[in-house]
């Protein structure tokens, strides 16, 4: 039987002119059958702390008022085998010089976005890639990336990568898990200490993860995978 997992991608700061110098792309995934028996757990936790089911896990949402329900989630990504987490760290976004690599910014993002997932795939198995939807116009540049995917791994069948599309994070709750794991790891990052409820959320990833969530972890580490990419490495 083939082995199909499902990916979901967001990031925090991929604008060029956003005021941070960090960008943070990231991924969950976990196998496709898994997929409805994770959202109901999710669900359930929400409903537990006295949440509608229907809200909107989200890192910018994080308080102290929330923090048992935040942490309850991150214990539960780590106790779940079946889910997996990577990063890819931008730290200094005012040191990318796209005119000397004949691009532009967007075009930057997705090959991020191709350095992100590269990894993450077994030629044997079959995968679902969902990208949290930047913008109205950004479909041709995904419907590229799934191409530029599926040749850099001989998926000529297309077989391997099945889908790469665009959702709305409202629409799954593993992309919302996305969300908080990448708002900890860009938080840490950028040396952030203004919110007590996000220093403890951080402190709970670094705690359980074991790694200080601002240096590269093993390149095959499968639980939370820390690549940090930087711009000479462009050259």
């Amino acid at each position: 039987m083939t082995l199909a997992f499902n990916i979901y991608c967001d990031e925090s700061c991929h604008l060029e002119h956003d005021h941070s110098k960090v960008m943070v792309l990231g991924a969950v995934w976990c196998p496709t059958d898994k997929v409805r028996e994770i959202a109901v757990r999710l669900r359930e936790i929400k409903a537990a702390h006295g949440l509608s089911t229907t809200f909107e896990l989200k890192w910018t949402k994080v308080g102290p008022a929330k923090l048992a329900y935040y942490r309850e989630v991150l214990d539960y990504f780590f106790d779940d085998d079946d889910l997996h987490f990577r990063a890819l760290v931008v730290p200094d976004k005012g040191k990318l010089d796209h005119t000397a690599h004949h691009q532009d910014h967007d075009t930057f993002y997705y090959k991020m976005y191709f350095d992100l997932l590269k990894v993450l795939f077994d030629p044997k198995a079959q995968y679902q890639i969902y990208l949290d939807i930047k913008d109205t116009r950004s479909q041709r540049k995904v419907d590229y990336l799934k191409e530029v995917l599926r040749n850099a791994h001989y998926d000529f069948q297309k077989s391997m990568i099945q889908k790469v599309q665009q959702i709305r994070s409202h629409e799954a709750e593993l992309l919302q898990v996305a969300d908080l794991l990448i708002g900890a790891v860009g938080y840490a990052n950028r040396g952030l200490e203004s919110s007590s409820a996000k220093l403890a959320l951080v402190k709970r990833l670094r705690g359980r993860s074991g790694y200080s969530l601002t240096r590269n972890t093993y390149l095959r580490e499968e639980k939370v995978n820390i690549f940090t990419w930087n711009a000479r490495e462009a050259r």
